[in-house]
Parts: C-alpha cells; structure tokens; sequence
C-alpha cells in the first residue's frame, strides 16, 4: 500500500461526501486507502456514508476528544507507507497525491511535508508558519496585531515576507493537508492528544525537526481549502469569550508548557 488518507468527521458529513467522491473521481495512479474517522458526530450521518462508500475504512469514535485522538486513531489503523491527513473541506485535484508522494521518494530527509493551500478565490492561504512564542495570541487574538509592533511581528509569524511559489523547508505547516512518512511514526510518535483543536500541527513539526526530520511546504502542488478560522469569528476582545478561542488559548498554554526553554530546532531560514 502507497498511501493512506485519513479524513476526520465532526457534524460534516456533506463536506465528507464530497471531499471522498472528490478523491475517488481524480482517479489517483497509486496503491490507496481511504480512512474517515467519525469523531462522534450526533447526527448520526456518517452511517449513510458507509452505504454509499463501502470500500472505504470507517472508525467512529465513542466520544470527541478532537483532532489528535482522532487523526491518531486513523494513524493507528493506516497501512500506506505514506499518509495524509486531510481536511474534507480540501479540494484534490487529479495527479496531485502522485505529486505529493513523489516529492517524499525524490527527498528521503523530509519527514513531513504539505502543498500549497489555496483560498476558493485562488489566493494563497499562510498555511506555513514560523514558530510561535508567548505574544502570539496577543497579538493574534486582539487589537494589538493592529499596532505597529504588532504589524510587524504577524508579518513574520505568518510568513508574509516567504515565496510562497517556491519549494522550501518551514518550520510548521498546517495541518489541513499533511503527509508523511509512516516509519517516521516510531520515531516521532503521535500527535501529541494534549491538544484538542489547535496547535498539534505546529507542535508535531516541530517534534519532527527535533528528531532530524525536515518539514517541506511544496509549492508545485496546489490545493484549494475552504478554510474558516473560527476563532477569530469574534473580532477584538469579545473573541476571548468564544469557546473556540478559549480551546486555542488553553491548547497554546499547553503548548507553552511543553517547550518552555527549550531551543526551536534547527531549520532553514
């Protein structure tokens, strides 16, 4: 087996539906399985879309313990000597997961690696980033990232000075689209289940620079992803009563806590 994806559910079972017929019509010319990880979506939808896809690998998870867990549950169950992770609001288009999977043979130091992720109006999303540090959600999450200071800095959290038409090592990707080398899983181990929603994808490349392993965004192939940050849905200072962004404040304190004085890894500028 070349390659499996993984497609984690939560109450999207239109968007699923899609992203799998979507998959199945670009006809890929590569030894693939398809994994949707239901993360205990009360509607109950997803039984639907076992009738319609019967080839395809189904776990439906007893509770929701969010991206991690069930990435990893998918992980565990993956045979591919390649997987993806994938958002089912990420479009494929045909020859691309071939793309994708040739790059990691051509380049045997990338562990992990994503595309180029575009906006449905064809702009390019930041989706490769710098690594973050104690001011990020001020300035992220609040008025400040409208000063000066603040300007300049998510400039370079957010990579706006980076060609993004250009093959390249990052320090983190994020992880709407992700693929990686299967082996390196005994090495880097799993997603790191202490965050529920945000931050895993930041803190797993990193753990993959930490074990020698190069993350790559690969501008070559492009990607579209309906993308939408809900927390910042709520503007200013009223975000921080949201639940989403009070799960992204306590997944980065987690975070936090777990790199606290230790050097970022080793990378490519």
């Amino acid at each position: 087996m070349t390659l499996s994806i993984i497609i984690l559910n939560y109450k999207a079972e239109g968007l699923t539906r899609y992203c799998l017929k979507n998959i199945i019509s670009s006809d890929p010319k590569l030894e693939y399985e398809l994994i949707v990880v239901d993360n205990a979506s009360p509607s109950g939808g997803i039984g639907k879309l076992q009738e319609e896809f019967p080839s395809v690998k189904f776990i439906q998870l007893s509770e929701n313990k969010g991206f991690s867990a069930g990435n990893n549950a998918g992980i565990k169950v993956a045979r591919g000597d390649y997987v993806m992770l994938m958002n089912p609001d990420v479009v494929i288009v045909p020859n691309s997961l071939e793309r994708l999977v040739s790059y990691l043979e051509k380049n045997p130091q990338v562990g992990i690696a994503g595309p180029k992720l575009l906006n449905a109006n064809g702009t390019v999303q930041n989706s490769c980033l710098r690594f973050p540090d104690w001011k990020m959600p001020f300035f992220r999450r609040s008025p400040l990232g409208k000063i000066k200071l603040g300007e300049k800095y998510l400039k370079h959290y957010l990579m706006l000075d980076f060609d993004h038409n250009h093959n390249c090592p990052v320090e983190w990707l994020f992880g709407a689209c992700l693929i990686f080398r299967k082996e390196a899983i005994d090495v880097v181990g799993l997603l790191d289940e202490g965050y529920f929603l945000y931050i895993a994808d930041t803190d797993w490349c990193r753990m993959f620079w930490e074990k020698g392993m190069e993350v790559h965004y690969i501008a070559d192939v492009s990607l579209v992803h309906y993308h939408h940050r809900e927390s910042a849905s709520s503007p200013g200072l009223g975000g921080i009563f949201s639940y989403v962004t009070r799960i992204h404040i306590k997944d980065f304190n987690h975070y936090q806590k777990k790199f606290r004085g230790k050097p970022i890894p080793f990378h490519k500028k």
